[in-house]
């Protein structure tokens, strides 16, 4: 059994950090010691972020990197520009994901591309681009996050949950690989987390907009869960090396239901989350 991942004195990086999950895994990186490379395509947001960190946490060494993930043929530039800051890399945890609204019909297979380009092709990147730097550092670990939508795909959700169900397949053969190394992977699969993923998805043309409000404030009710408490649960997860993470209730009850109806799960789900969603 591999010996805990050792938080302090280490350089995490962490993309989507400039709000909701991706925010609290660097508040609490910066808690337990580790000095921080974070990303976001937002950057006024990641500097924000970066100077509460640096007030609370003088002395650690801490970077930003403000740069759109979709870009993915750059990212070996970037790793670059992390190591050249750092000069060293303990653990990787890919966050930075977006959503789509919309049916398969609906969306524009430019829409569906971004999705993969962001959700899936870049955490690819970054693996590929880091692995040499994780490698050399002993004890190094990845986090991939997958989803809900990685467990279950939802009608409406073809492009996301596409990238997401590819994530955890990738982190499964990936850890196979980089296990006998002393690598490890883990991946995540986050519930209903109160972020801004649900208002701020990217939707199909010509959608009613009266209807998608209507359909994000339902999604927002589920969204319960604080990011601070999804970031505890993650990196104690981290800490174990766990192969796998769910945060939350549901998505443990959706994990468990996708396992006992694996044909038929939406039905009993979609019946759950409308009642939820009614409170």
């Amino acid at each position: 059994m591999s010996a805990p991942y050792v938080f302090a004195g280490g350089v995490a990086v962490v993309t989507g950090a400039a709000g909701g999950i991706g925010e609290a895994l660097a508040v609490a990186l910066a808690a337990r010691g580790s000095h921080l490379a974070l990303i976001d395509r937002d950057g006024p947001g990641l500097e924000g972020v970066a100077q509460g960190l640096r007030t609370r946490h003088p002395g650690l060494r801490l970077s930003t990197h403000t740069f759109d993930l979709v870009r993915t043929a750059e990212i070996p530039g970037l790793a670059d520009e992390v190591l050249r800051h750092h000069g060293r890399v303990n653990l990787l945890i890919n966050n930075a994901g977006i959503a789509l609204g919309g049916t398969f019909e609906q969306i524009t297979l430019e829409q569906f591309e971004r999705v993969q380009a962001i959700n899936l092709r870049a955490v690819v990147a970054l693996c590929k681009a880091l692995l040499p730097a994780l490698k050399s550092s002993l004890g190094s670990q990845i986090v991939n996050v997958s989803s809900l939508y990685g467990l279950i795909a939802p009608a409406g959700q073809t492009a996301y949950s596409a990238s997401k169900f590819a994530v955890r397949g990738f982190s499964e053969a990936l850890r196979h690989e980089l296990a006998p190394l002393g690598l490890g992977v883990t991946v995540v699969h986050p519930g209903g987390v109160r972020t801004r993923i649900a208002s701020s998805a990217e939707l199909a043309p010509g959608l009613d907009a009266a209807e998608v409000a209507a359909q994000q404030r339902q999604m927002e009710r589920l969204l319960t869960l604080p990011p601070a408490q999804a970031a505890t649960i993650i990196l104690d997860a981290v800490h174990r090396r766990a192969p796998r993470v769910l945060v939350g209730g549901d998505a443990r009850m959706v994990d468990l239901l996708a396992r006992l109806f694996p044909g038929h799960y939406w039905r009993v789900v979609s019946w759950l989350t409308a009642r939820l969603a009614r409170g």
